[in-house]
């Protein structure tokens, strides 16, 4: 990680970088072949040396062969030959090329004959290209002379001078390419072509002429094979091309700078848009022609509960779609990328990723880009679920409101019923009783009248206990508590309710503990919740039309550990519809009720009740189908005899 960042910040240095390395590589190249244009020039050198040698070899051989053309004339035996030997023509020739005196030995190497030139030295000029420096060097060349009688003859010697074999070889090609110059045994300098107006320059090259033993060849270039590093214009192209990669490195750091600048201006104004975008309080997203996300930011992201990676490139259906109201949002839409979204805006509802629902207003516009071409469409998402939560509180409070204040309504019209209804039911007791005694007075009273009276006499009593009850209960009286055995409370109220179970077809199930369940409660409250469960078991199963219906009633103590209180639980369980999902608080509501001419209030005032006998109540669907209500009362110990079972 620590390289790759230095090699990103010294990025710029690349330029300068590949020039070197192009300069080594180039110099490396020029060492290489410098090399091998040193090798060529040493080989063409010596070649053009081994030429000039080869050629005066050539020269001399051509003499020697003349030579031998003479010795053969010489060999026919004839003392002419000897007076007339310098006026032979071959003779002559011989004179006038390269040799300056010829000599005829004989074997005992006599002198027989001799001719040689006229002059001492050579007639040979200096030259523009090779210059004589030192005369009088010279050489011999000898052939074989036989005589002509078949005896072993002599010799023929013809002397020549260095500078003339010189000065007779063509040295043209030579010249325009070397300085040449031809040293005695001793050093000195019998020939050569230095001129003061022409210098060599480069290391002389020797040769020792196999055809002179005393004579060497020495050739000193005029152009030498010229060095890379030497050239100065080599040297300055390489100067020019580091000078050039330095300069790109410099231009392309001040590049980099400014790009880098360019680029952490940009991040830093995306960073800032994106933070703002972020921190927004409204959900932004973006979307194509066709409907597929391109952006979205963090309160989007937090608003669903699904992360920018899940949602853009998602297509609708998207996944934050209720999936019982996928069609609906299909079509709106189709609506809002055909531009038919209202400019108000529009409600919607979304599911959040762990299953809560959210409500949202949606406003969308169109996105373009800067040539103002449209790319697709831009949502504004404002979380309107706390404002339809308050609305509801609102609405509930105002219902709420309402309702309080038809309890309050029901509750003067109760006590003002209960008012007018005692004087009625005191009258109804009295006639009832005196009636009653006045049967019994009689000698053939019939047994039916009088059990119809004393029916009508409790219930007229019992009446009168309920409005009482009533006006204590509107009138904030503290409850008369009372002993009592809920097995015999019990009974009591299905006797009452068990002609109604029979008319209506219903059965009517009951199981008396075996033992008793005492409470200290108000009859008349305990008497009232244990007769609405009924009615409303009752009224749910005729609303069924159940063929079968039945209720069953169970009446279960519950004895807490040592030192505990223990509890006495009335349960009502019918196979009817059930509470179908709804728990106590939802049926206890002030005024709900499921049956088409209920008011709403039975349940409510049954909890009451339960409640300020300091017990529950609650509801649930039963097992085998129906609902069950269960309430349960503090058990009480057993009353002593000594004890009126009334208590305040």
């Amino acid at each position: 990680m620590v390289r790759a960042s230095f090699v990103k910040r010294n990025y710029w240095l690349l330029p300068s970088l590949l020039a070197l390395v192009f300069v080594l590589m180039v110099g490396a190249w020029a060492s290489v072949n410098d090399a091998a244009e040193q090798r060529a020039f040493a080989q063409t050198l010596a070649s053009d040396a081994a030429s000039v040698e080869a050629q005066i070899a050539a020269r001399l051989e051509v003499e020697r062969a003349r030579l031998r053309d003479i010795a053969r004339q010489l060999s026919l035996g004839s003392s002419r030959n000897r007076t007339g030997f310098a006026e032979l023509a071959e003779v002559q020739a011989a004179l006038q090329r390269l040799s300056n005196r010829l000599v005829w030995l004989d074997d005992k190497l006599r002198l027989l004959a001799s001719a040689e030139r006229q002059v001492r030295w050579s007639t040979l000029e200096d030259s523009a290209d090779l210059r004589i420096q030192m005369r009088g060097q010279a050489e011999h060349l000898v052939v074989p002379a036989p005589r002509g009688d078949g005896q072993p003859g002599g010799q023929l010697l013809a002397r020549y001078a260095i500078t003339d074999l010189l000065g007779s070889t063509d040295l043209a090609w030579l010249n325009r390419r070397y300085e040449v110059s031809f040293l005695s045994e001793l050093g000195e300098v019998i020939a050569t072509t230095a001129h003061p107006q022409r210098m060599a320059h480069g290391a002389p090259f020797e040769r020792h002429l196999a055809s002179s033993a005393d004579t060497r060849l020495i050739l000193r270039p005029y152009d030498m094979p010229i060095l890379w590093w030497r050239s100065p214009r080599t040297f300055a192209l390489l100067a020019g091309l580091l000078l050039l990669g330095a300069g790109g490195s410099l231009l392309l750091r001040r590049e980099m700078r400014r790009v880098a600048q360019a680029v952490a201006d940009a991040q830093t104004e995306a960073a800032w848009r994106q933070s703002m975008e972020d921190s927004a309080l409204v959900g932004l997203r973006a979307r194509d022609t066709e409907g597929s996300i391109l952006y979205v930011n963090k309160t989007l992201c937090d608003m669903v509960g699904y992360s920018a990676q899940e949602l853009i490139g998602s297509r609708p259906p998207l996944p934050f779609w209720p999936p019982d109201a996928v069609d609906a949002m299909m079509a709106r839409n189709l609506d809002t990328l055909a531009g038919a979204a209202p400019a108000t805006g529009f409600e919607s509802r979304w599911q959040h990723r762990d299953g809560h629902f959210i409500d949202v207003m949606i406003f969308e516009s169109r996105l373009h880009d800067p040539q103002g071409q449209h790319l697709g469409w831009m949502g504004s998402i404002v979380d309107i679920s706390d404002r339809k939560l308050l609305e509801e509180k609102n609405r509930r409070y105002t219902a709420l409101m309402a309702q309080h204040a038809r309890l309050s309504d029901l509750g003067l019209l109760a006590s003002e019923l209960a008012h007018e209804l005692n004087q009625p039911l005191a009258t109804v007791i009295a006639y009832s009783s005196g009636l009653s005694m006045a049967v019994r007075k009689m000698e053939q009273a019939s047994p039916d009248i009088l059990a119809a009276l004393d029916a009508l006499q409790q219930n007229a009593r019992k009446a009168g206990d309920i409005v009482h009850w009533i006006r204590r209960q509107t009138s904030r009286v503290p409850a008369q508590h009372q002993w009592l055995d809920m097995a015999v409370l019990v009974a009591e109220v299905l006797a009452m309710h068990r002609h109604t179970f029979q008319q209506a077809g219903m059965v009517l199930e009951w199981t008396p503990p075996g033992i008793a369940c005492p409470v200290l409660a108000d009859r008349v409250g305990i008497e009232q919740v244990l007769g609405n469960l009924l009615r409303n078991a009752l009224e749910a199963l005729s609303e069924q039309q159940s063929p079968t219906g039945h209720v069953q009633i169970t009446l279960t103590p519950r004895h807490a550990p040592e030192g505990g209180v223990g509890s006495v639980e009335v349960a009502v369980c019918d196979n009817g519809p059930g509470v179908q999902g709804r728990n106590i608080d939802d049926l206890c509501a002030t005024f709900y009720s499921t049956k088409t001419q209920g008011m709403g209030l039975g349940l409510g005032i049954c909890r009451s009740i339960i409640e300020a006998h300091g017990g529950t109540l609650t509801a649930s669907d039963a097992e085998s189908g129906g609902a069950i209500f269960r309430f349960a009362l503090p058990m009480a110990a057993p009353l002593p005899p000594s004890l009126p079972e009334s208590l305040p």
